[in-house]
């Protein structure tokens, strides 16, 4: 039996996230990774039963990177605004260090993967992302309002901007590029849209 060799795994697993964030998740196939890492077939099934356990395995793993990554230095007592500027903070950095996962995510997120992706990491995240929204609407900071409206005024905007980032380019086509100055303005309309 062969050993695994983690080098081997590391390469896998990025070459897999490149070409899925490249081609989709329709265009990916266990055949064109071994070709892309210049490996067998063979030697992809010592590290995975088959195509879902490989994308299930990445996705469940960068989830648990990227929720360490959001929720550090983060409360959820933390008053409103601190804990979203860390949310803001955090949720930016993690884009920026990992430019591909956003891209991998999204894949995942319009996908039958999605379930899977997000039951691996979101037990823990949506209990303190819970618990801060009820802390701020106990505190009066916030207003009660279903969570998928809160979601998109809290991180809509951040999303948009990150995306426009990316792409290098904004809606109009005009050329964009995330600065500091742009990402804690658009925060502070951001928090001015949650005040009563």
């Amino acid at each position: 039996m062969r050993t695994r060799d983690n080098n081997k795994v590391e390469l896998v697993k990025k070459t897999a996230i490149e070409l899925i964030v490249k081609d989709g998740l329709e265009g990916f196939s266990m055949n064109k990774l071994a070709r892309a890492c210049n490996i067998s077939v063979a030697t992809l099934y010592i590290y995975y039963k088959d195509r879902d356990d490989l994308i299930v395995n990445i996705a469940k793993e960068e989830g648990r990177g990227m929720s360490d990554t959001i929720t550090k230095d983060f409360d959820a007592s933390m008053s409103f605004e601190e804990g979203l500027r860390v949310q803001w903070r955090n949720r930016y950095q993690y884009v920026r260090d990992n430019p591909m996962m956003n891209g991998f995510f999204e894949q995942l997120r319009s996908s039958s993967y999605q379930q899977e992706f997000l039951e691996s990491f979101l037990a823990d995240f949506k209990l303190a992302m819970g618990s801060f929204m009820n802390n701020a609407v106990a505190r009066g900071e916030l207003e009660e309002m279903p969570f998928e409206t809160y979601w998109s005024i809290a991180y809509g905007p951040l999303y948009s901007l990150i995306r426009f980032d990316q792409e290098g380019k904004s809606m109009g086509g005009r050329p964009f590029k995330m600065t500091d100055e742009i990402l804690w303005t658009t925060f502070d309309l951001v928090i001015k849209a949650f005040k009563k």
